[in-house]
């Protein structure tokens, strides 16, 4: 079997500092391991509405749909112009068309790391990534937000079985994998009672299913109270789409920074690693990014492809590319400034590929 190509995406502002140095890493691995990796390139944001018209093409779509995997650099979505004039969200649009369903986002403590949590913790937010009140992919055909009149606005949440029944399978799946067995369904059942009633259903369904992972439920806001009180408490976090989000934030921060989230977007037939913040244009050009998020998100991504394969040097190399990202920021002296530290976006990336 050929080594997997993956498509890798600048995006905007420090997309492509963070997408060239995770390709580094991606390579040195590759050639470390013998994964013969691939890489192909495509252009979306700002730089694709300039030439193509729109923030992300038909072609990348498809660039992305046939590569075995693909590495998205953040977008500055919130500047892009209207959809109608081709503003559209590069990373929704991916999500929605690839059936990218879950967005598996982990938030662990490094001793070495301060960070504002009261305990060390390791979690992982499980969060519904294709409806809900988002409204770029919560529909077939328009918007999920309306105005009947200029003093109205209106979002419409979609709720489906069949995502709530998958992404509890993507839950139970992965605590089954971790030694402390625990899947915990975040909800607003008491107020959304049909909504959060049916993903509740589901969950509760697999929670039957499985009897030898312990099982319980927490309201949304109790949930964000408890993560800042005791994260330590929590494994597995299952949620619908707005709720995973925002959690996964929290869970980030207080594991030390937003910087070190990685993120994955995983459905049946395709991957997408992402970091799991914004594209910080204040500090793009200027080599202070800090590409940890992306970087972590490739190992995520590495290691899908190795189970998908059933390839142990995919998910050893993962493992590794892990490893390696602790080792880098142990040290004070290769952390960019975000983590406090005085590296470059290029000093931190080669301190990473040298732990390789």
């Amino acid at each position: 079997m050929s080594g997997p190509r993956l498509l890798l995406i600048d995006g905007d502002g420090i997309g492509p500092e963070i997408v060239a140095a995770t390709r580094e890493v991606l390579a040195a691995a590759s050639d470390k391991f013998g994964l013969g990796l691939a890489f192909e390139t495509a252009v979306i944001g700002f730089d694709a509405l300039r030439t193509e018209g729109a923030t992300i093409s038909e072609a990348t779509i498809e660039a992305a749909r046939n590569a075995d995997g693909i590495v998205l650099g953040p977008v500055s979505h919130n500047d892009y112009p209207p959809a109608s004039e081709g503003g559209l969200n590069p990373s929704g649009v991916l999500r929605k068309r690839l059936d990218l369903f879950a967005n598996i986002r982990p938030a662990a403590t490094r001793p070495f790391l301060p960070h504002p949590s009261s305990t060390g913790f390791d979690l992982i937010t499980v969060r519904e990534n294709t409806e809900g009140f988002y409204a770029d992919r919560s529909m077939h055909a328009g918007p999920g937000e309306i105005m009947p009149d200029p003093d109205m606005a209106l979002a419409i949440r979609k709720i489906t079985r069949t995502a709530c029944r998958r992404i509890a399978e993507a839950a139970f799946d992965l605590a089954a994998t971790r030694p402390a067995r625990h899947v915990t369904a975040v909800h607003k059942a008491n107020v959304l009672r049909l909504s959060d009633g049916v993903f509740l259903e589901e969950c509760r369904k697999l929670a039957e299913a499985n009897p030898a992972i312990h099982y319980d439920e927490v309201l949304v806001d109790a949930m964000a109270a408890y993560l800042v009180r005791d994260a330590s408490r929590y494994d597995v976090i299952v949620t619908t789409n707005m709720y995973g989000d925002i959690l996964s934030d929290l869970a980030a921060e207080l594991s030390g920074s937003l910087g070190l989230a990685a993120s994955l977007n995983a459905g049946t037939d395709h991957a997408m690693a992402q970091a799991q913040h914004g594209s910080a244009p204040d500090i793009a050009g200027k080599g202070l990014a800090n590409p940890a998020s992306l970087i972590g998100s490739a190992a995520m991504l590495l290691d899908w492809l190795g189970q998908r394969r059933a390839d142990g040097a995919l998910a050893t190399a993962a493992a590794a590319i892990g490893q390696a990202l602790d080792a880098g920021l142990s040290d004070p002296a290769t952390r960019t400034p975000d983590l406090g530290g005085s590296a470059t976006t290029a000093e931190m990336t080669q301190a990473v590929i040298a732990a390789l």
